[in-house]
């Protein structure tokens, strides 16, 4: 059923979806810029395979022969491991430094974190996720990658709605990820 599903969906574009799979996937690290930038990132680089991510400048497609959570550096938070296609919300949002972004979906946190890297220390990032055991490992990646201007919240957007009106600069709804 999933396969008819998908044909009405794509019609003459299922074969090449369906082949897709036979592809190796594509993975990912984004530079945390609010600890290294990314020209000393290249430098100290462990790995032989990275190529740039041509949407963000501090993103990486990597190969799983790279093992990057074995590495000092991801404990250090030096980077995030992110899907690709992932960085490209928070790289397009307009986001400058002392705006107030509230990042509606925030959960497990890469959004959140890129967008505190280009806040650059200043203004804010509120991150909610309302499912709450969600929420402890978007609280985990935060303080990971060192953001010291955040707030995680967990509770229904029509809370924040209600009592945050008007707030915020700018707001990421990244729905499809929760």
């Amino acid at each position: 059923s999933f396969i008819e599903n998908m044909s009405e969906i794509l019609g003459p574009e299922l074969d090449e979806y369906l082949e897709s799979y036979e592809k190796p996937k594509f993975t990912g690290l984004r530079v945390n810029t609010s600890k290294i930038s990314v020209e000393e990132f290249e430098r100290i680089n462990p790995f032989k395979s990275l190529r740039r991510v041509p949407w963000t400048p501090n993103g990486y497609y990597y190969t799983e022969e790279d093992a990057p959570t074995k590495h000092p550096y991801y404990y250090a938070g030096l980077y995030y491991l992110q899907e690709p296609s992932a960085m490209a919300p928070a790289a397009v949002l307009p986001v400058c430094p002392g705006d107030k972004v509230l990042d509606l979906c925030a959960a497990p946190g890469g959004k959140s974190t890129q967008i505190a890297a280009l806040l650059q220390g200043k203004g804010l990032i509120w991150s909610n996720e309302i499912v709450r055991n969600r929420a402890q490992v978007l609280l985990s990646n935060m303080e990971r990658m060192g953001v010291r201007n955040g707030v995680i919240s967990s509770c229904g957007p029509d809370q924040l709605c209600r009592g945050l009106e008007g707030f915020f600069d700018c707001v990421l709804v990244d729905a499809p990820c929760s």
